[in-house]
């Protein structure tokens, strides 16, 4: 298929989708539910779904006290090129996006669950969402290789991957393959100055927060956390409640005071050099911090995909993004290469669904695809706008505003597969109000079941408050 020009047609019978986790998941609902396609095969290199919400191995039926939880933290230097195959939840973890935006379209979290629910929870929640597509799933397998094989004037892939248990490697071809890997495997560390020679000469102080399992390990120790993200100050808290000594957390932006009185954290400047005679720290306002026992990078992750090898010098620059995609989705010079689920500051599982509807019509001739030129202006004028944080939502609505322009055009289709999601005044309420509603839900002690026992009530004109 050429895909220069509009009413070009795809010819897509056998598809693969790498990962069972959230997002690999509902591509496997919308895929089927397309009814045009003959095989689906979702590879898996763990022994069950959920992707990091996956986490029976070093949690699930493990208790916070156990001995298990200095396997994570300071257990020495780390390897920033490094991938991990373990979650990176950690105990006394909940869910920070409210359940009304959390959820997938069509199934709800059973009734009395709490707006913020618990890893078990979610892991639940995910084994029963995947009973329908479970057949599909082929698990222990590691995906090694996906290359684009150039025919005439379509695009074959071959794929390539490794029994875990048995080393065995089988070698398949498909027609579309679906990327949904998720982003938290790559830890992002900044590359601060000193960074080498501190963790060569102190080896188990720096850590991601990947590897955060508990807070013990860092109990009456001075530790230090980079980050107020979502992560950040959970991990910052959970030490902060334990320990007598006085954590500090450093930050890019200000914490909304709220949430910073709430972690109980002392809050400074972003790290501008590490002190490696002093085990130490130089802030950019000036302030040192020396004898630091532990620094916690909750720092986010990068976007890598080690088994594009063909393509990944092209996809990935600084790791801040994927370039050369139409829509956050299309590869646009193999446009039967998706990506499932990039964006960040979103509902990741609604826009997974979303995303999947598209590229569902589309391989099945539903919808069409704009020319490459039309495709190329679209990559380049996000990236003018967003620079290399090309998938990040800016607003409180970009989001919402691209998943309803994802269902707009998944509605043209001739073909009618599985509905995606659509956003609503409401769920515009909810997602502008839930930084407010975690707050309430902590300090009312996490056990609310909806916004209203929290004292948050929508009203119509709400945007003119």
């Amino acid at each position: 298929m050429s895909p220069s020009a509009p009413g070009s047609h795809f010819d897509v019978k056998k598809i693969a989708i790498i990962g069972a986790g959230p997002s690999g998941l509902s591509a496997a609902k919308y895929l089927r539910a397309q009814d045009a396609f003959d095989s689906i095969v979702v590879y898996e290199q763990q022994e069950d779904i959920g992707g990091i919400w996956n986490c029976s191995n070093h949690l699930l039926g493990v208790t916070p006290n156990s001995e298990s939880d200095n396997l994570g933290p300071l257990k020495g230097r780390i390897d920033r090129d490094s991938s991990s195959t373990s979650s990176p939840l950690y105990h006394e973890l909940y869910a920070n996006i409210p359940l009304p935006l959390m959820q997938f379209s069509d199934q709800p979290f059973p009734p009395g669950t709490v707006l913020f629910p618990s890893i078990n929870v979610v892991r639940d929640y995910l084994l029963k969402y995947a009973k329908d597509v479970r057949d599909l799933i082929q698990f222990g397998v590691r995906v090694e290789k996906v290359t684009p094989l150039q025919e005439g004037g379509k695009t074959t892939w071959t794929l390539e991957a490794r029994f875990i248990n048995d080393n065995r490697i089988i070698r398949r071809y498909y027609d579309a393959v679906v990327v949904a890997t998720g982003h938290y495997s790559q830890p992002l560390i900044p590359d601060l100055k000193n960074m080498t020679e501190f963790m060569e000469t102190h080896p188990s102080i720096v850590s991601h927060s990947r590897d955060y399992r508990s807070p013990r390990p860092f109990k009456d120790k001075k530790t230090i956390v980079v980050g107020n993200g979502p992560s950040g100050t959970d991990i910052a808290f959970q030490i902060n409640r334990i320990s007598t000594a006085k954590i500090v957390l450093s930050v890019r932006t200000p914490t909304p005071p709220p949430r910073l009185a709430y972690v109980g954290c002392q809050e400074v400047s972003e790290i501008q050099e590490l002190l490696v005679a002093e085990r130490g720290v130089r802030f950019k306002d000036g302030r040192v911090e020396k004898d630091v026992d532990a620094i916690i990078f909750c720092t986010g992750y990068r976007y890598d995909y080690p088994f594009l090898s063909d393509l990944r010098t092209k996809l990935i620059t600084t790791g801040h993004g994927v370039h050369g995609l139409y829509k956050h989705i299309f590869c646009i010079d193999h446009p039967t290469l998706a990506f499932s689920a990039l964006n960040k500051k979103t509902a990741p599982w609604p826009l997974s669904e979303a995303q999947a509807a598209v590229f569902a019509a589309v391989w099945s001739n539903s919808i069409q695809l704009p020319s490459t030129e039309e495709m190329r202006r679209w990559a380049n004028a996000l990236y003018a706008e967003q620079g290399e944080q090309l998938h990040l939502f800016r607003t409180r609505t970009a989001d919402g505003l691209y998943i309803n322009d994802l269902y707009e055009w998944v509605k043209k289709s001739a073909h009618q597969g599985k509905d995606p999601p659509f956003w609503n005044d409401i769920t515009y309420w909810y997602k502008a109000t839930f930084p407010q509603v975690r707050l309430e839900y902590d300090l009312d002690g996490c056990k609310a079941i909806d916004l209203e026992e929290l004292g948050f009530r929508y009203e119509p004109n709400w945007r003119e408050k």
